[in-house]
């Protein structure tokens, strides 16, 4: 086996932050583009000779030829022990819980999420620490600075690795060991959830459909859903993953999961509904003819926390994404406890998390988790979900509404502007930052507009600030808050949220969408997206 020093030429746009670097999969595919970016993964770090690496991926078009070459590389780079998921596959919350599990330096994950894949689809890498987290803000930009100057990789000639036999193999000073992706990660979740509880609820005849998307966690949902907790057979569907989603666009919402939608708000309906993203660390929940919002499932996931023993004389806080509407808050005003409004990004959890400030987090994009993991874990989020009911012998729909009779109800909707023009998008917000202030005190579709800004944070364990992380705008009881996403590989996607609470016991029950229409009017006159954008509506309303 020969070690082999291979000249190359730095990519440009190579930028990698906490989410790790996504592209198309035919940027991936230029020559030696994958390989500089692991390279400078490995040369902004230090001490991991001889250490043991974490690998795998969602499956998604691209990831078994991209796993070959970072062996290649990993084991030209010196580590000890690579560790890999049969048939390279990983969700990203079970490579998390790998990594701390076994001690090691790191993993490499491939993934981009619940973008959709297949050759012209896309693709994305990541690092995470020995903690099993994302690479905090400072790792990534040093390995951004480092793969605009790379000249060089190494890597082995050696053959590929047979990543479906489970097992290890020896190549020079490295051992290459294929694990099953499951059993760890399901054991772990038998630790923490009352399976014996759910086992029964199944058996009582409770009934559920999980939609994987034909993303990575069918494996696992079959494996613990219906092998485990004895679930209906066949209640995991779109269970295998597949290179390109089988043509979904993975992201569990109303829009992209409409199969399962549909399903659930048919006369014949199941108890139980719920799907998950391509890599598995997000999650959506459906009742009978129902759907439960990220901010009502924060907040419910947060009421019945101390039900669960893992979490008993456990809980800290909660931390929710500033988007994310804030039905969470009036719980833990109840319960004496802190919550924390972040920016986007599960960096920002991190530090709450690892210092006990917190207990459970969550966004609005439905990825939660909790001190359990250092990654937002969709499978987690529904055990946690069947658990309770469970526990409590109540449905979806009457959790959720006897939530808002106590606390109150507060409506919220996402709508996603996506594949903007990126300079139309950044022209419109630099506008509408120069001119919220004139619009306060003014009334707009029947609301008066109270306070504007640009959201702000301070972390208050590291003192990390990050800076112009949105816009919001405040209203009578309601709030508009909008930010350019960055989980997109081209295009600029402009994500808006709404909320409005509502305390009138008659008023609980409308629906959500219809209910923040007025809304939806003040921002389109606020910001005048179609005059800049050419585009009246948006792609996804959640």
């Amino acid at each position: 086996m020969e070690i082999c020093t291979i000249k190359t030429q730095p990519y440009t746009d190579q930028v990698c932050g906490t989410s790790g670097l996504r592209k198309k999969v035919s940027v991936f595919k230029q020559p030696n583009y994958l390989e500089n970016f692991v390279q400078s993964i490995f040369n902004s770090l230090t001490g991991f000779e001889g250490q043991t690496l974490v690998i795998g991926g969602d499956g998604r078009y691209f990831n078994a030829q991209a796993i070959q070459s970072i062996i290649k590389i990993a084991i030209a780079n010196q580590f000890g022990r690579l560790i890999i998921g049969q048939n390279g596959i990983l969700s990203t919350p079970a490579a998390s819980h790998l990594i701390v599990k076994r001690k090691a330096f790191g993993g490499i994950i491939l993934s981009a999420s619940h973008n959709p894949g297949g050759p012209n689809g896309d693709f994305g890498i990541k690092y995470d620490t020995a903690q099993g987290a994302p690479a905090p803000q400072n790792l990534t930009d040093i390995i951004s600075e480092k793969s605009k100057t790379i000249d060089h990789y190494w890597s082995c000639n050696m053959p590929d690795i047979d990543l479906s036999k489970i097992g290890e193999q020896s190549f020079g000073t490295t051992i290459i060991e294929i694990v099953d992706s499951i059993d760890d990660y399901a054991q772990y979740m038998e630790t923490i959830f009352d399976f014996d509880a759910i086992r029964s609820l199944f058996q009582n005849g409770f009934t559920m459909i999980y939609d994987a998307m034909n993303a990575v966690t069918g494996p696992y949902a079959k494996r613990i859903f219906e092998e485990m907790l004895g679930a209906p057979k066949n209640c995991v569907q779109n269970a295998n993953p597949l290179p390109d989603f089988g043509g979904l666009h993975p992201e569990p919402n109303l829009t992209y999961a409409k199969e399962l939608v549909d399903k659930m708000y048919a006369p014949d309906a199941p108890d139980f509904g719920a799907a998950s993203d391509g890599d598995g660390d997000r999650y959506m929940i459906l009742g009978n003819r129902f759907f439960v919002s990220p901010a009502d499932s924060l907040a419910i996931l947060t009421e019945y926390a101390d039900k669960i023993p893992f979490y008993q004389g456990k809980m800290y806080g909660v931390a929710r994404s500033m988007p994310t509407a804030n039905a969470v808050d009036y719980v833990l005003k109840a319960k004496n406890l802190p919550v924390y409004a972040t920016p986007t990004g599960w960096k920002f959890f991190s530090s709450l998390l690892e210092t006990q400030k917190i207990t459970l987090c969550g966004e609005e994009s439905f990825g939660s988790g909790s001190f359990h993991l250092c990654e937002k874990d969709g499978i987690w989020a529904i055990l946690f979900w069947l658990n309770i009911i469970a526990l409590t012998g109540k449905s979806v729909q009457t959790l959720t509404e006897e939530l808002w009779k106590k606390y109150g109800r507060v409506y919220n909707s996402t709508q996603s502007y996506e594949g903007l023009d990126s300079e139309q998008a950044k022209n419109m917000l630099d506008v509408l930052e120069q001119n919220l202030p004139s619009f306060i005190g003014k009334e707009i579709n029947g609301f008066i507009v109270t306070e504007t800004g640009i959201f702000e944070y301070t972390d208050p364990v590291t003192g990390e600030q990050a800076h112009r992380q949105g816009y919001y705008i405040l209203l009578d009881n309601a709030r508009i808050f909008m930010r350019l996403s960055g989980t997109g590989s081209s295009g600029a996607t402009l994500r808006v949220y709404y909320m409005k609470r509502e305390t009138n016991s008659t008023e609980l029950t409308h629906d959500s969408l219809t209910y923040i229409e007025p809304l939806v009017e003040v921002f389109k006159q606020i910001s005048n997206i179609y005059m800049f954008t050419g585009r009246a509506e948006p792609s996804v309303r959640t």
